[in-house]
């Protein structure tokens, strides 16, 4: 039988069709204030096979310097457009954590896009959850241990899961492996959105 690590927590469809409507529709207007970018790989300025942008107080950017939290787009200079309300009753209903997300990180694959195996650890508060949703086609997303070369396991998102990394596994690493094209009709041109809300730093 399929066994999660301890602390992972996998919650299927847990946003109906409208839900998942209403969310894409605000997700557009932060896209809209802070536009996708394709980030580059520290040192070898490689790009990113996602584009991404971020909404809230800070924002997770990459380039060739390195892997970082900043208040403001890298490309518009603008400061980062306030996270959603429904994104901040997600994490309300769903994490128990006292305090509130202080970014969360838009990613956008397209049916070619990867993310390999890598931790979340540029924050310095570990003791608050990752949580992560799954809007449009789904992936094949792997989880493995909070050491490199452990064992992995791969399971199946589709548009509307919700995936919790914490305690045990709060460093656990994991990456997406694949897209599976067409198999939603929420993007009109296909492609999956991943949503991935984080505390930042110590209250």
């Amino acid at each position: 039988m399929f066994v999660l690590p301890k602390g992972v927590r996998h919650i299927p469809g847990h946003l109906d069709r409208p839900a998942q409507q209403t969310l894409l529709d605000d997700i557009r207007e932060v896209v809209r204030q802070a536009p996708l970018y394709r980030p580059e790989m520290p040192r070898s300025g490689k790009p990113f096979s996602v584009r991404m942008t971020n909404c809230g107080d800070l924002g997770w950017v990459a380039d060739k310097t390195g892997y970082r939290y900043q208040d403001r787009h890298p490309v518009t200079g603008l400061p980062w457009p306030a996270i959603p309300a429904s994104l901040i009753t997600l994490w309300e209903d769903l994490t128990g954590h006292a305090d509130l997300p202080q970014a969360c990180l838009v990613n956008f694959y397209d049916s070619g896009a990867r993310m390999g195996l890598h931790q979340d650890r540029d924050e310095d508060d570990f003791s608050a959850p990752v949580l992560s949703v799954s809007l449009g086609d789904a992936c094949l997303f792997r989880i493995g241990g909070i050491e490199r070369g452990q064992p992995t396991r791969s399971f199946r998102l589709e548009s509307g899961d919700v995936v919790i990394l914490g305690g045990e596994s709060r460093l656990a690493f994991h990456g997406v492996d694949r897209i599976y094209p067409t198999t939603s009709t929420l993007l009109k041109d296909g492609g999956r959105i991943n949503l991935t809300l984080r505390r930042v730093n110590r209250s």
